[in-house]
């Protein structure tokens, strides 16, 4: 008996007429073998940034409402010439946008989140052995109205489908054979993985590791989707993301991760009493703005510092509010760095072995690279540098790790 296998296909592996007959052709091998096949499509290779360009130059102010009308074509459009693909090959197929699916989601134009999946229309044409096709990155609110689930949606889109169908695997076909110890563009010797946990997945994704996207992870995690990152391109095996992964005690070390995305600010001379940091940090949630590294110094002569990190592109915002808040925070000046950089290693062996962070900040010292903020967990640790030093940090600590202890 043939599986229910889900297949995500991103936005380079459907770039143009040759690669999107390449897709056709996993899809279809995958059927042959006597699957049923749900394949998730991204919009084709820089069509999503096309289409804001298209939009700026009507109304740089859209609504995110005519936005998300918008953006949601691209993968209608890759959906509809993969089918035609799958059609001259002779394979039934259909392919089906969001709403079509039964895709439900909240109201947040931009950025929705998946509140259920009515499967009914998918499992009535898989009952007819057609190959499904379905429209990445889309949904439909209560209100009848189109809407985007923001960066990295397809891959959310076929872990909730795979999730709601139970399927027995969902591969999430990339340009890269898998998830390796550092992102193979840097570190030429970075290795390619065979398995990797959830949790060790879920840190490189958050931290910067673009393979999959993060909500993905937690999703896969949360409903134990077997899953499979491969490349749509060379054939070869890839690597399987789960619960439990071999010789995990042994492998302190599963990656090395970089995130240019960070700004630091540091409000300088805050009065040292209680309710301080909360004041801060609860200004900012109720803005949206997510804070991560935070450092506090200790209190001297009635007053202290606290530094912590956003996303660059929050910072603006961020300083504003603060600035607005002056008085009632009482610091006497806001330092802003905008270029620096969080460069982290993952492992979920990390907690039982002493020394590894060590190792780290030692690879740095070596190199003469300053770390600014230090932030760990059990299975991570994360330092702040100039994002001038950030390619070279990865590739010390790589190299400290995987090359002189050979740990993989």
């Amino acid at each position: 008996m043939g599986r229910l296998i889900v297949q995500k296909f991103g936005g380079t592996s459907v770039a143009n007429a040759e690669r999107l007959r390449n897709v056709a052709r996993i899809i279809t091998e995958t059927y042959k073998a006597g699957n049923d096949v749900v394949a998730v499509l991204s919009a084709q290779g820089d069509t999503t940034d096309d289409l804001l360009e298209k939009a700026a130059e009507i109304n740089p102010r859209a609504s995110k409402r005519e936005m998300d009308m918008l953006l949601s074509t691209g993968e209608q459009v890759s959906i509809a010439l993969c089918a035609m693909a799958i059609e001259a090959m002779g394979f039934p197929v259909i392919s089906l946008t969001g709403w079509q699916v039964g895709l439900k989601t909240n109201r947040n134009y931009g950025d929705a989140r998946i509140t259920r999946i009515d499967k009914d229309r998918i499992t009535s044409e898989l009952g007819q052995r057609r190959i499904v096709l379905v429209a990445g990155f889309q949904g439909i609110n209560r209100f009848d109205d189109v809407t985007t689930l923001g960066r990295g949606g397809s891959d959310t889109s076929a872990v909730a489908l795979a999730a709601v169908l139970h399927a027995d695997l969902c591969q999430i076909y990339t340009d890269v054979d898998g998830v390796f110890t550092a992102d193979p563009r840097i570190v030429k010797d970075a290795t390619k993985l065979d398995e990797i946990t959830y949790d060790e997945m879920l840190e490189l994704a958050t931290l910067g590791a673009q393979v999959l996207h993060n909500r993905s992870v937690e999703m896969a995690k949360k409903y134990q989707v077997n899953l499979e990152v491969l490349s749509s391109f060379s054939g070869n095996p890839g690597t399987k993301v789960k619960e439990v992964v071999k010789k995990m005690e042994k492998s302190h070390i599963s990656g090395v991760a970089k995130d240019k995305n960070i700004a630091r600010l540091a409000l300088v001379g805050l009065a040292d009493k209680p309710g301080t940091a909360f004041k801060i940090f609860s200004l900012l949630a109720r803005e949206k703005i997510n804070v991560d590294i935070i450092l506090q110094s200790i209190g001297r002569d009635e007053s202290k510092d606290i530094s912590f990190t956003v996303a660059r592109s929050d910072l603006e915002r961020a300083t504003e509010i603060l600035e607005r808040h002056h008085e009632s925070l009482g610091f006497k000046r806001i330092e802003v760095n905008a270029k620096s950089a969080k460069v982290s290693i993952v492992g979920a062996g990390m907690v039982n072995s002493p020394g590894v962070a060590a190792k780290m900040f030692e690879a740095l010292y070596d190199a003469g690279i300053n770390i600014n903020m230090i932030s760990t967990s059990e299975i991570k640790v994360s330092v702040l540098v100039d994002e001038s030093d950030a390619d070279r940090a990865v590739q010390v600590i790589h190299n400290r790790f995987f090359r002189e202890f050979g740990q993989r």
